[in-house]
C-alpha cells in the first residue's frame, strides 16, 4: 500500500499493483530523459494541461525506479495500465505533486 507522506503514488500496471515515488535520483534520471529544462517546466506543463505521453511515460518509468523496479522505458510500452492513459496521466500528475509537498496541502 502506498503512504502519501513518503511521496508514495500506487498504479496497477499488468495487473500488478506497483508503487512508484519520485526520489532524488529518480527526479535526476527523469531531468536526464526528457533533456529538457528543469522539473519547474514538467510541472507548469502539467499544470497547465500542455504535457505529452512521453512525460506520462518518463514520469511513471521514474517513479517505478524510485520504488524500487528495475524497469526500462522499452519495458512499459506494452504494458496494460489499469485506467488506461487516463489513469496514467493521474498518477504522473500525484507523482509530481507528492515530490514537492506534504499530502493535504493545496
Amino acid at each position: 500500500m502506498a503512504n502519501p507522506w513518503t511521496g508514495e503514488v500506487e498504479l496497477t500496471i499488468d495487473g500488478e499493483r506497483r508503487v512508484l515515488k519520485l526520489t532524488l535520483g529518480a527526479l535526476a534520471e527523469l531531468e536526464q530523459e526528457l533533456g529538457t529544462g528543469s522539473l519547474v517546466e514538467l510541472v507548469q506543463r502539467f499544470e497547465g494541461g500542455a504535457f505529452s505521453s512521453a512525460d506520462v511515460l518518463a514520469l511513471i518509468v521514474a517513479g517505478l525506479r524510485g520504488g524500487g523496479a528495475d524497469v526500462t522505458r522499452a519495458d512499459l510500452l506494452h504494458a496494460e495500465i489499469d485506467g488506461g492513459p487516463m489513469a496514467g496521466a493521474r498518477v504522473a500528475a500525484e507523482l509530481l505533486a507528492r515530490a514537492f509537498m506534504a499530502p493535504g496541502q493545496s
